[in-house]
């Protein structure tokens, strides 16, 4: 076995799992999301190498611990934790953020719908879509409607309600 492997594999996967573990939680509290989701994904990838090699480098004390029934139990209650966020939700949703359920429901409802959200009227709620260089021709499009008229995406148009004025 080289020695760099036997040298560095425990080393990286406490570094990198530190890593992960940080960012997990501040993913989990929605802190910095833009910098840690990246750096969470991307580094958790990276973190298979020195697992692949710590494997590798104890291979025979690691078969040992599927002998033992605590392997067996650790395992299935891991597979037990994943279920419920692998499966749809009852109400008939994906499972999925919270958020991007309403973003899409808002993204589907028509200009009408959504101004008396914000205690517009629906002329007002078009001049402020029009402002920020939407095309809006009917309070009736839906807001995808009107982002696709416009060249623009969902996201933008979600961005756009963000500004506007209450």
């Amino acid at each position: 076995m080289p020695a760099i492997v036997s040298r560095y594999a425990t080393p990286l996967i406490t570094g990198l799992f530190l890593v992960s573990l940080i960012s997990g939680i501040a993913l989990f509290f929605h802190l910095g999301g833009a910098t840690f989701r990246g750096m969470h994904e991307w580094l958790s990838l990276v973190l298979i190498v020195p697992f692949l090699a710590h494997i590798w480098k104890n291979w025979r004390p690691f078969l040992n611990y599927f002998k033992r029934w605590p392997m067996a139990i650790a395992l299935a209650l891991s597979v037990i934790a994943s279920v419920p966020f692998a499966i749809p939700s009852s109400d008939g949703g994906t499972g999925g953020n919270p958020m991007v359920a309403v973003a899409g429901a808002v993204q589907n409802a028509s200009v009408t719908a959504v101004a008396a959200l914000y205690n517009k009227t629906p002329e007002d709620m078009m001049d402020a879509l029009k402002s920020q260089g939407l095309i809006v021709t009917s309070p009736d499009q839906t807001l995808l409607e009107v982002a696709n008229a416009s060249d623009k995406s969902g996201r933008d148009i979600i961005s756009a309600l963000a500004r506007v004025k209450r």
